[in-house]
C-alpha cells in the first residue's frame, strides 16, 4: 500500500458499493412488508382534497382561492368539471393529480367552497 496510492481508493470505492448493496436489500424488504400489509387490511388513508389545494393550488389562486394568475375557484364550481381540469389540465394550467380519487377530493372540495 505504501508504493501504489490507488489502492486505498480502490477500496473506499468497495465499501461504498458494498453498502449500497446491503442497503437496497433492506430497502427492498420493507417495501415487501409494506405490499403485504396493504393486502391484509393495513391501515388506509383519507384522501383529503383540502390539504391538496392548499398545497398545490394557492401559488396561482391565491390564498384564499379567489383568483391571482388563475380564476376564482370560490364560485360553487361543477365538481366534474374541476376534477376533469385537476387530471388533465387547461389552457396555461398543468394537471395537479393524476390519481382519480385524488382528483375526485380535490373536485368534492373546491365545488363546496362558496
Amino acid at each position: 500500500m505504501k508504493n501504489n496510492p490507488i489502492i486505498p481508493y480502490i477500496l473506499i470505492m468497495a465499501f461504498g458499493i458494498g453498502l449500497i448493496f446491503f442497503m437496497s436489500l433492506n430497502g427492498a424488504g420493507k417495501n415487501k412488508e409494506e405490499a403485504q400489509n396493504g393486502e391484509t387490511g393495513g391501515a388506509t388513508q383519507e384522501i383529503n382534497g383540502e390539504a391538496i389545494v392548499q398545497k398545490s393550488c394557492i401559488g396561482c389562486h391565491g390564498g384564499d382561492l379567489t383568483g391571482g394568475m388563475g380564476p376564482d375557484l370560490t364560485k360553487g364550481l361543477d365538481a366534474e368539471h374541476v376534477k376533469t381540469v385537476v387530471m388533465k389540465g387547461q389552457g396555461g394550467m398543468p394537471a395537479v393529480v393524476t390519481n382519480e380519487a385524488e382528483a375526485q377530493a380535490v373536485a368534492d372540495y373546491i365545488s363546496s367552497l362558496k
